[in-house]
């Protein structure tokens, strides 16, 4: 019945219904002109980038019914700057709190009933909506009986329980039994179920689902982020990092985005494409379990939410030392006035959430000498100007540093060598030619650096010839950079480099030959150069080459000679018609398989 509603809803609404996430964080200037666009159909082009009043009033020039849903409202205030008032428009408000002011009709969720809560409880258990004949029923009624009709924690103490053993299960019902609440609040009730299911996890498994925590609310978490900190403070390597992400997803602790399960897993497969997603309440239990010691003695020091300024009681605390390994500060601009010194000697991670055109870097930077990731993601609606860059030259272990949304000075002729930084991404990024015709030495800059990302730097022309002299790449990843039209000619001199990702550059008709002097290289991924007409004859010297992705390179007509000395070849990625190119190397290349790959376009980058 549910189901009905829905589409007669939308037969009523014409399809014109439009779905925001708020959050308690959020940036509403930004979600109102997004909704606007959408329902009027128009580009806001208005001084300041602000709604015209005239527009408001009158409501879009269709003048059929708008529903707008606005989920996870936080405030009154939140709400009264989002909802639209002209005629015909209809807003459905989710949220814990009611505004008994503003909305004129409320609908409180009810608990699961007994049975709709086991069946709940048995989907995620066993995978079926019913106590299989193998299970003790009475003990798993009595489990599912203790998560109290709440759909989160019997989704997440469900999965926990997954193919364990009944003394587990008992186990399990007793600690869960033991916290019973005396507060009515469903909130507590969930924090306190859910935390036995964290509880029972192993050592590094717990950590990192803590560590999910230091992020924003209701936004993607990038997968690569995610991977590298948990590499770097919990001395994990890549593999076990990635099945770490894979029990939290299976124990439903976190969701994974862009089919990243089936996918991200691929031997070749470049995290930047996929990310994770955490419901806010398993936020607000990682938030709760991480604060249980006192502030200065933390392992993770977040700011929960975005404030305009950082919080009192870290002031107050800042005399003393904080012993935090990961700080995560959410703010909107800062001045160099609005930071005051603290000291972070444990600290290995900072991240920087913010949403402003200008940013000031904390001066506190250059004091956290066991820093080894560093990230800046701008949340805000044009890209950012960093001040106070000076506190990077004191970095001396930084390891990895993801920049996002921000604008890159030009790079000076000489700096500090940051000489541990080992990964290097820009996403999103304006490079306003701060790598053109740089005459910096970037093999002295940074002589251990072994991986270069850069994504979606839309006004990247072209990449400096001295990234070539930086001899200890082993990957290159340039995607979505639509004005890059060539790669340097001395992209041979990489000798270890092994990964070559070219991907979604349109602009770009031919590598340079020296690409096959790279010895090293075992992926090659030139997928969506829909202007690539032809690839290097000698293409065959490239011995060590594992797997080649060529996916809509339309123009690509024909297949170098030498492409059937590529013995170590053994899958190829591509459309129908590159396949038949691939025929007679098949006949040669004894483990060569060459996969027609489906269509995709995956626009999920515009959502944010």
């Amino acid at each position: 019945s549910a189901n009905i509603c829905f589409f007669l809803c939308l037969g009523y609404f014409n399809n014109r219904v439009f779905f925001e996430t708020v959050s308690q964080s959020a940036n509403l200037e930004t979600i109102k002109m997004k909704l606007w666009e959408q329902i009027s159909s128009n580009i806001v082009l208005g001084a300041y980038n602000q709604i015209p009043e005239w527009q408001l009033k009158l409501g879009p020039r269709d003048r059929g019914p708008v529903l707008v849903i606005l989920d996870d409202v936080w405030s009154l205030s939140q709400l009264e700057e989002l909802v639209f008032k002209f005629p015909g428009c209809k807003t459905l408000v989710v949220s814990r709190l009611k505004f008994p002011t503003l909305v004129s009709r409320t609908y409180e969720m009810k608990l699961l009933g007994e049975e709709e809560a086991l069946s709940v409880f048995c989907s995620a258990a066993f995978g079926q909506e019913s106590v299989p004949q193998t299970a003790d029923k009475k003990l798993v009624k009595q489990v599912a009986a203790e998560c109290r009709g709440l759909p989160l924690a019997l989704k997440v103490i469900g999965a926990s329980l997954r193919d364990q053993p009944p003394m587990i299960w008992l186990s399990a019902k007793n600690r869960l039994s033991r916290g019973e609440s005396i507060s009515d609040s469903h909130e507590t009730k969930l924090l306190e179920r859910m935390a036995a299911s964290v509880e029972c996890l192993s050592g590094k498994v717990r950590e990192c689902f803590l560590d999910l925590g230091c992020f924003p609310e209701d936004k993607k978490i990038p997968l690569d982020v995610l991977i590298n900190i948990w590499m770097e403070i919990h001395d994990l390597d890549k593999p076990d990092a990635f099945a770490i992400l894979m029990e939290l997803s299976n124990k439903n602790l976190l969701t994974l985005v862009n089919d990243a399960q089936n996918k991200a897993g691929d031997l070749y497969s470049n995290y930047h494409d996929y990310s994770v997603t955490q419901h806010d309440v398993l936020r607000d239990l990682a938030l709760h379990m991480s604060g249980r010691d006192s502030l200065n003695k933390r392992r993770r020091l977040v700011m929960p939410r975005r404030e305009e300024s950082l919080p009192r009681d870290w002031q107050r605390n800042k005399d003393l030392p904080f012993e935090a390994q990961i700080v995560s500060i959410h703010t909107g601009e800062m001045k160099e006035s609005d930071w005051f010194q603290m000291s972070f000697p444990k600290a290995e991670v900072l991240i920087l959430n913010f949403a402003s055109s200008v940013y000031y870097l904390p001066s506190f930077i250059a004091t956290m000498q066991n820093l080894k990731a560093l990230v800046l993601i701008n949340y805000g609606t044009t890209s950012a100007t960093l001040d106070n860059l000076s506190a990077f030259t004191t970095l001396s272990d930084l390891r990895s540093l993801w920049l996002e949304k921000i604008t890159l000075p030009p790079l000076p002729k000489s700096t500090i060598p940051l000489k541990n930084l080992r990964k290097i991404s820009l996403v999103l990024c304006e490079l306003n030619n701060s790598l053109r015709g740089s005459t910096m030495d970037l093999s002295m800059t940074f002589p251990r650096l072994s991986n270069l990302t850069i994504d979606h730097c839309v006004d990247l022309k072209e990449l400096p010839p001295s990234v070539c002299e930086i001899s200890s790449l082993e990957s290159i990843s340039l995607s979505n950079c639509h004005d890059l039209t060539e790669l340097p000619y001395e992209l041979g001199k990489l000798h270890c480099l092994s990964i070559l990702r070219v991907y979604a550059c349109p602009a770009l008709w031919k590598l340079p030959p020296s690409v096959c002097s790279l010895k090293r290289l075992k992926y090659l991924d030139i997928s969506q150069c829909i202007n690539l007409t032809d690839l290097p004859e000698e293409l065959g010297h490239l011995t060590n080459l594992e797997k080649i992705d060529m996916r809509e390179c339309s123009r690509l007509r024909s297949l170098p000679r030498s492409s059937s000395s590529l013995k170590s070849l053994g899958h190829v990625v591509c459309d129908e018609e590159t396949a038949m190119l691939w025929r007679e190397a098949e006949q040669v290349i004894p483990d060569l398989r060459v996969q027609v790959a489906e269509e995709c376009y995956n626009l999920d980058w515009l959502v944010d």
